[in-house]
């Protein structure tokens, strides 16, 4: 995730304090990862000097000053450009779990059980997740779907590679 373009697209809507763009972020964006104040400030101290936003006040008070950012017009193309752009697919062809396989083929252990591990692992987080996906708003449901779907390719992956124990076994010891 671009945390740049999203705090500009954040600031679309209007002027924010870098608190007020973290909560905003954490609130729809950052429930399992959470923003630090320090990447919020710094990555608005890059945005404000590559003139993508600027400052619209300053507030003083009891404590350090408060910056007030606002999106400039060069600021709102760039997120323009970014959300236009499609994200690249990632074709997961570096696996660990495909890595810790053929290791354990290699090394004689059973492949089959790092399997099975690994198979109630995803179950486990799917029911993990479709709890959360119950009981949650409408963005917690789509996120939780896109992990699910995720989730569900690789069981599909975990049960082909156990059916095809044997032959990768054969091939990887060749």
């Amino acid at each position: 995730m671009s945390i740049g373009h999203t705090l500009l697209g954040l600031l679309e809507s209007g002027p924010r304090h870098g608190y007020d763009l973290k909560r905003a972020f954490d609130e729809r964006f950052g429930h399992d990862r959470p923003l630090h104040y320090g990447q919020v400030y710094s990555t608005m101290s890059r945005l404000l000097k590559n003139g993508l936003v600027e400052v619209d006040g300053i507030e003083h008070g009891g404590g350090p000053e408060r910056k007030r950012y606002a999106i400039t017009d060069a600021g709102i193309t760039d997120v323009e450009q970014w959300l236009a752009q499609p994200e690249k697919p990632e074709p997961y062809l570096q696996s660990v779990l495909y890595t810790k396989v053929v290791l354990a083929l290699l090394t004689g252990r059973d492949a089959a059980d790092l399997l099975d591990v690994q198979r109630a692992e995803h179950l486990r987080l799917m029911r993990e997740l479709t709890q959360r996906k119950r009981s949650g708003d409408l963005s917690d449901q789509l996120i939780c779907d896109h992990a699910l779907f995720h989730l569900e390719a690789d069981l599909r992956w975990l049960e082909l590679t156990a059916a095809r124990l044997g032959q990768l076994g054969k091939a990887v010891r060749s």
